[in-house]
């Protein structure tokens, strides 16, 4: 023992000095860093705060475009203009009905693009990739020309149809990162011990999938709440929320605007924060 002791001592002289540290340097990368991604941030979250800011705002004419007193006349009465309701109506049924539609076709395909082979997958997702990258404007005008030769007017149809159409691009690049990291194995246990494939799929394959197909949901939702490129191509005559919100630019802004803005930004956070809470409580479970 006492020969190995020394053997390792004297190794230990033979080795060089640890060269010092300079603590200066990491120190001021670290705060740079965060000075950085703090401008960002507040860069990022100013135009929110505006919103939320000015939802409160007393402007004395049509425009609420500076800060003239506080006030929450605003919130006690949110749908004094009905034409701008109506609009907010008709963007949250679009964006719900398809959502949903948009929902089912976007999972099936992400599971048929993980679990299956076939010829033409590379293809498949070549045109999912395709609503992604192409510019809004060259979709909205495609799908208008589509409509325009099928004979269909343009109204809440065509909207629904066009939401459609770039929905589910995003839900099935979403749901498909998800299931790729899904263990099959699962399913051969399930119909192993006797259940069918349809049994095993509601029991077993959708509830192991199901937080990124509400993260998909989620976000469809509120890319078809708040698109106006695609929408202005395709709406006629019918108005929805961005739509009314850009017109009324030339017009009159009033709060209310602001105050349903804000409104759906808390309602959106409240179901946001369930969601993290939810996930939090399964994994501690």
């Amino acid at each position: 023992m006492t020969t190995q002791a020394g053997a390792a001592v004297a190794a230990a002289a033979e080795q060089p000095p640890r060269p010092k540290t300079v603590r200066g340097t990491p120190k001021w990368g670290d705060w740079s860093l965060r000075i950085v991604a703090g401008l960002v941030l507040l860069y990022l979250f100013i135009p929110i705060f505006v919103i939320v800011l000015f939802s409160f705002n007393d402007p004395k004419g049509k425009f609420n475009y500076s800060w003239q007193g506080f006030t929450l006349d605003n919130w006690l009465d949110p749908f004094k203009y009905p034409a701008l309701t109506n609009a907010m109506k008709l963007s949250l049924n679009v964006a719900g009905v398809s959502t949903l539609i948009a929902l089912v076709l976007g999972t099936l395909v992400a599971i048929a693009l993980v679990r299956q082979r076939w010829r033409g997958q590379r293809a498949v997702d070549t045109f999912l990739v395709l609503p992604l990258t192409a510019p809004e404007v060259v979709m909205g005008a495609s799908l208008l020309v589509l409509f325009l030769d099928l004979g269909w007017a343009t109204g809440y149809v065509t909207i629904v149809l066009a939401h459609i159409a770039f929905e589910v691009s995003f839900i099935a690049m979403t749901v498909r990162a998800r299931v790729r990291g899904f263990d099959w194995t699962l399913e051969d246990a399930s119909m192993d011990l006797g259940a069918s494939p349809t049994r095993t799929f509601f029991k077993v394959t959708l509830p192991l999938i199901v937080p990124g197909i509400v993260a998909a949901a989620m976000l469809s939702f509120a890319l078809s709440l708040d698109d106006f490129i695609i929408t202005y191509f395709v709406s006629g005559s019918t108005v929805t929320y961005p739509l009314y919100v850009n017109a009324a630019v030339k017009a009159a802004v009033p709060p209310q605007i602001n105050v349903i803005a804000t409104a759906i930004l808390v309602v959106s956070l409240i179901l946001l924060a369930a969601g993290t809470l939810y996930r939090r409580k399964r994994i501690d479970v």
